[in-house]
């Protein structure tokens, strides 16, 4: 196996969310780095850590323009370190620790653990696609829907809007294996990634009962996904700003008395988020706050009886 090297530079939080790995000053290194990011302290959010992994050791010109993706740290000089005779996907996988988030328990293939007695477990690599459940809007998501289920919550129609991975979609489909499910990503790397850890986790395809349909698409703007509305239940890890623009296509999707669970918003931006969704007719129904991050779930209101006629 070839030497990797490993470019590893210092940002904040704000940053990392905010990585554009469609940039011009990526698009012009090749073959493309493959870009981590984590937590450098626990809950210190101007400590996070962007690692970037070459195939080859990387030019001044490609160490400029992963650096120029995170502000913070333009200015400084870091050295690439070689990764010698090593797999280096497994190894930044190592550190990866399995979380356990209410009956649902997600690991990578290198770190399986134990699993516990009952729990359904999902194999995940970190990778292309944000949504390992190492992220705490992602572990919220899982234990919201742990808890409607557990609160004996019927679903028969489902949508994981942004998907990423796909976890958040298989893990409805467990609680609720007789529904319709579909799951779409504006990233065709999202899908494929999707694809394969469906066949990774024993998930079918297709668009009947029990199978997962997939759609590349901006928010709902697809007619597949349009034509199975609506949905009693969405799920939409995405980030404030987006969920605040999807709010009329959601709630025009959203069954009447149906969930949507909303995350990767922070706890600052969550009164917006919510107030864009009760314009449309939500409720807030319940949150899960994990650090700074909150997961909210509304619930659509049904449409007021009409009125009575004057005595």
């Amino acid at each position: 196996m070839t030497d990797s090297w490993k470019l590893t530079l210092r940002c904040n939080r704000a940053e990392a969310e905010a990585l554009d790995t469609e940039s011009a000053a990526l698009a012009a290194i090749d073959p493309l780095p493959v870009l981590m990011t984590r937590e450098g302290v626990e809950d210190d959010p101007d400590s996070w850590v962007l690692e970037a992994y070459f195939e080859d050791k990387p030019r001044a010109e490609a160490i400029r323009a992963v650096t120029s993706l995170v502000p913070s740290h333009v200015g400084k000089r870091p050295q690439p370190q070689r990764i010698a005779d090593a797999d280096w996907v497994t190894m930044s996988q190592a550190g990866i620790e399995p979380v356990h988030a209410g009956r649902f328990y997600v690991h990578t293939a290198s770190n399986r653990g134990a699993v516990p007695q009952g729990a359904k477990a999902y194999r995940i690599e970190a990778g292309l696609a944000f949504g390992t459940g190492q992220h705490q809007t992602t572990t919220g998501c899982l234990l919201t829907l742990d808890a409607m289920k557990a609160r004996g919550a019927v679903v028969r129609n489902l949508l994981d809007c942004g998907t990423g991975t796909g976890l958040l979609a298989f893990a409805a489909m467990h609680l609720w294996p007789q529904a319709f499910a579909a799951a779409s990503d504006i990233d065709p790397v999202s899908i494929e990634v999707t694809r394969e850890n469906a066949a990774a986790n024993g998930v079918a395809l297709g668009v009947n009962r029990g199978q997962l349909a997939l759609a590349v698409a901006p928010g709902l703007d697809d007619a597949m996904l349009v034509g199975r509305a609506p949905y009693d239940l969405i799920i939409a890890n995405i980030l404030a700003g987006p969920l605040i623009a999807l709010a009329p296509s959601i709630a025009a999707a959203t069954a009447e008395g149906g969930t949507v669970i909303l995350a990767g918003l922070l706890t600052t931006q969550a009164d917006a988020v919510a107030a864009a969704y009760r314009r449309r007719g939500f409720r807030v129904a319940g949150r899960v706050t994990l650090g700074d991050w909150p997961t909210l779930r509304l619930v659509k209101r049904q449409r007021f009886a009409p009125l009575r006629a004057s005595a």
